[in-house]
């Protein structure tokens, strides 16, 4: 995967990112954090007591509109207002895992990795010679390559991709992306393939800080190997996430975990007036109860006002 002609996404868009040329992701060859450290908002079984250590990374392959993260989404690395982001070396990032762990992260959250994977594939590996055992969790928005997850094969223990869009209607008015649902389907089945059965065990005793879990619950266990796949539910938009929630369970069944979220933020888009409003709570039970009738049983809901609770850290190039 060269950096000199970058197809590491759907987009191809054959930067030559490691000689000045910036891709659709607006990053070059350097890896940019906006931050490193534990996180408390992920699913229960990530997050556990202790938190998530999660890595944050500059830009994003698909930059969708209604981007709560889109501050660093669309930092661009040959732009002089990039203050939220920061280069950091190969070496860095493996030290920053170690780190990590040392504070008692239950894993190491990639979010948003997708255009530095072979840098981060080389990090962990750095970071493992050197004593890193717990789980990589890929965090990801899913317009993936096949190609490219391949190459993670061993290194990531958990899987954590969204399936945002059947419709390509959505996907491009949304992220620019009409093949989305194509490129993500076939995402999440080598997501699956590499990962099989979903393992859990118990949290370390003594971890932790007492701060709450995404649900605001403690989790019964954390989640070693598997995959769960999340979906965001749009205003407006319940038709298309029945529809993805359907393809999930009657594509994997149980092998995977289904998480959906009710958490959407408008942010103030003109030009997209009906995503200007939350989501309704029963617009959001109504998917829940279609899931909980198709069968599902391993999966994820948010309960309670979670849409006015923040998500969001501060980008403000912590642990980095």
């Amino acid at each position: 995967m060269s950096m000199e002609d970058c197809t590491l996404c759907p987009r191809e868009c054959h930067a030559d990112r490691r000689n000045g040329k910036y891709g659709y992701c607006g990053q070059a060859a350097g890896v940019r954090a906006a931050r490193a450290a534990l996180h408390y908002w992920e699913e229960p079984c990530i997050s556990g007591k202790a938190g998530s250590g999660a890595v944050f990374f500059s830009g994003c392959v698909l930059r969708c509109v209604y981007c709560q993260n889109r501050e660093i989404a669309r930092d661009r690395a040959d732009s002089d207002s990039h203050a939220c982001g920061k280069e950091i070396s190969g070496k860095r990032l493996a030290e920053i895992f170690l780190e990590l762990q040392e504070k008692r992260a239950n894993n190491i959250n990639l979010v948003t990795p997708t255009h530095f994977v072979p840098q981060i594939a080389e990090a962990v590996r750095r970071a493992r010679d050197q004593g890193l055992t717990i789980p990589v969790v890929y965090n990801t928005g899913s317009y993936e390559k096949v190609d490219t997850l391949k190459s993670l094969d061993g290194l990531v223990d958990i899987y954590l991709p969204d399936l945002k869009y059947v419709s390509r209607e959505l996907s491009k008015r949304y992220s620019d992306a009409p093949d989305y649902f194509e490129r993500a389907s076939e995402a999440i089945a080598e997501m699956v393939r590499q990962i099989g059965e979903p393992v859990f065990g118990p949290e370390e005793e003594g971890s932790g800080n007492g701060r709450p879990t995404a649900s605001g619950e403690e989790a019964s266990g954390l989640m070693k190997r598997g995959v769960i796949v999340r979906h965001l539910v749009l205003p407006g938009a319940a038709a298309d996430s029945r529809k993805a929630v359907r393809y999930l369970y009657e594509t994997y069944g149980n092998r995977i975990y289904i998480s959906i979220m009710n958490q959407y933020t408008p942010m103030g888009l003109p030009d997209y007036p009906e995503l200007n409003r939350r989501v309704g709570r029963r617009e959001y039970e109504k998917v829940v109860d279609y899931a909980l009738a198709l069968g599902v049983e391993n999966g994820f809901i948010q309960e309670g006002g979670t849409a006015k609770e923040s998500f969001i850290p501060a980008f403000d190039r912590k642990g980095l």
